[in-house]
């Protein structure tokens, strides 16, 4: 089968398709302040991965023209294959969920599983255009549409922030008795005098402000604002431990106008870097809600 396919006409085209579809893969590969995925076991599962979803799309066009239709059939089972990853990354999330002293949530790491997912669907769509490209075009064509396709996947590789729906400033953390408030904003009772005293020392607060009705849906999703938690914990420390519910970051919002109070205890209270860190959490794609942009909503506008 392959014979036909690794004729010399094709050689070149399937070998440049392949080299981009692995560059595109280690390019979007990447472990940052989320640890995931680890290195280097969690990166040797994902390269492989990379190099069979640049294989299969490198040969598809090669095999359609030698009318080697059989050989087209492996992307079907390249689909499967790419949707049992996602399946082995949220159940892999899900495990590592249980033990964070801020977890990430449902939405959040349903959001890392279709990444993963998406990124060898975008693998194979770079070997594909750059094979595509060198047999039509010759050596150069590929090259550039090889490097335009890679240019696609980085602008693909993050996705929008918190910072292009809310506006984001500092609150003052305050205790009225045992109550405790992010301005005017109530998060939550403190019954402890110690935890109170913990609070009053370490606690840095935060309002978010929506910037238009869709925002405000958002914001108010549960999964949105434990991504919210977590980032910053994960990003700042936190100054809490296991059975300490007094101490537990928190995000309440105010009803009447849809504002966010955002609670953190970080290890170093840093005003400026954690406002730079929730600036730049990510919107999750499952909890994200346009209901401005429905039927209804037009007419009623």
């Amino acid at each position: 089968m392959l014979k036909g396919l690794l004729a010399y006409d094709y050689v070149f085209p399937l070998v440049l398709g392949f080299l981009f579809g692995i560059l595109c893969r280690i390019h979007l590969l990447r472990t940052d302040y989320r640890q995931y995925p680890t290195y280097p076991h969690g990166k040797i599962i994902h390269v492989s991965l990379g190099v069979i979803a640049s294989a299969l799309g490198a040969l598809a066009i090669p095999a359609l023209l030698k009318e080697n239709y059989t050989a087209v059939t492996f992307l079907t089972l390249a689909a499967q294959q790419f949707r049992d990853v996602r399946n082995m990354e949220r159940t892999t999330l899900n495990e590592i969920d249980k033990r964070e002293l801020v977890p990430r949530g449902g939405p959040y790491i349903e959001g890392i599983a279709m990444v993963f997912e998406g990124r060898n669907y975008m693998v194979m769509f770079t070997s594909l255009v750059t094979t595509t490209a060198t047999i039509l075009f010759h050596w150069w064509g590929g090259v550039i549409a090889g490097v335009i396709a890679l240019l696609i996947s980085r602008k693909l590789r993050s996705g929008k922030t918190l910072s292009l729906i809310a506006e984001i400033e500092p609150g003052e953390v305050r205790m009225e008795g045992r109550d405790l408030y992010v301005n005017d904003i109530y998060i939550m009772n403190v019954g402890l005098a110690d935890a109170q005293e913990i609070i009053r020392e370490q606690g840095v607060g935060f309002i978010l402000t929506p910037r238009d009705a869709n925002a405000k849906v958002t914001l108010a999703h549960p999964g949105q604002r434990q991504a919210i938690l977590h980032d910053a914990a994960t990003q700042l420390g936190v100054y809490t431990d296991t059975g300490e519910p007094s101490l537990t970051p928190l995000v309440k919002r105010d009803i009447k106008s849809g504002r966010m109070g955002v609670f953190l205890l970080p290890q170093e209270k840093d005003v400026e870097r954690a406002t730079s860190v929730i600036r730049a959490v990510p919107i999750l794609e499952s909890v994200f809600r346009m209901p401005t942009k429905t039927r209804m909503m037009k007419k009623e506008l």
